[in-house]
């Protein structure tokens, strides 16, 4: 059975979906076979793998960061928006139904089996797993059925990181105020949390994250600073100019020059990741051995 770890968020765009492909990346340098898991998806932005089947196109960056084929294992649930109320439900791939969202509220928790089994999947094929979440753990309205964030983590017995964006502001609140939503087991599921987006002096950081440290009783794992990097996030929240910029990139270079250009990307992101997290703990809190 693979070992894991799942990065879930402060809210939507904090970064989990490029930090997914980081993790992914250092764990392909270290060694490891490593795969990416996200149980939902909701966009627009899909990809067809070899077999024909249509998954999230993050999950297919994070496969390429990984250096694997990419399966529909690792996003078994892909909701298409056709509306502000209504979304293709696709599952293992295929398009099953055009249906409302309150509809699949109460539908999900069936999928729950389908889910589970994907990641059994993986899990039997792979050294290590990164799970990415969904919007944000404390969205307390949808927690009861929840498969794509504390419910996808207790299925899977996931270790959990905390991803905050400091470049929206309010970033103490925003990460102490979604672990205090949660209930006691949901927060004993949080091993630390990474600050991400962070631009300026980090010396007057410190002492905020000391205090919040001891607030919550988690341990910072990480800051990230803000850097540009050419690949995709996912679309609903993407800045627009950015989008076009990583567009005139592809669209000015052949197949091979892009496919290079994306290698370079991926390791540059793993760099600098690599430099900014405490990853021997983050190896620890999934019970790999230093050195392993």
């Amino acid at each position: 059975m693979a070992k894991n770890i799942m990065l879930q968020g402060t809210s939507s765009s904090v970064g989990k979906t490029i930090l997914t492909a980081a993790l992914c990346r250092i764990f392909k340098q270290d060694g490891f076979s490593v795969a990416p898991f996200k149980s939902q998806n909701m966009t627009s932005n899909s990809f067809i793998t070899k077999d024909g089947k249509e998954i999230a196109g993050s999950q297919a960056i994070q496969a390429e960061a990984a250096g694997i084929e990419v399966t529909v294992e690792m996003n078994p649930i892909l909701l298409k928006p056709t509306s502000d109320r209504k979304s293709q439900v696709i599952i293992n791939g295929v398009l099953t139904s055009n249906m409302p969202a309150s509809l699949y509220q109460e539908k999900k928790i069936e999928l729950k089996k389908v889910i589970k089994n994907a990641y059994d999947v993986l899990s039997s094929k792979f050294d290590i797993l990164v799970i990415e979440g969904a919007g944000s753990p404390a969205e307390i309205n949808l927690s009861k059925n929840d498969i794509v964030n504390m419910g996808l983590a207790n299925l899977v017995d996931a270790p959990v990181i905390l991803i905050g964006d400091i470049d929206r502001g309010g970033i103490f609140a925003s990460i102490y105020g979604t672990i205090m939503l949660l209930n006691e087991e949901e927060r004993n599921r949080i091993k630390g949390f990474i600050i991400n987006k962070f631009r300026g002096d980090l010396e007057i950081l410190k002492p905020g994250i000391k205090m919040l440290e001891d607030l919550v009783n988690k341990p910072c794992l990480g800051v990230i600073p803000y850097f540009e990097i050419n690949i995709e996030d996912e679309d609903s929240l993407v800045d627009p100019e950015e989008a076009g910029r990583r567009k005139d990139i592809k669209e000015k270079s052949s197949a091979e020059d892009y496919k290079k250009i994306k290698e370079l990307e991926y390791d540059k992101l793993a760099t600098t990741v690599r430099e900014n997290i405490d990853i021997e703990n983050i190896r620890s809190i999934m019970g790999i051995n230093n050195g392993q």
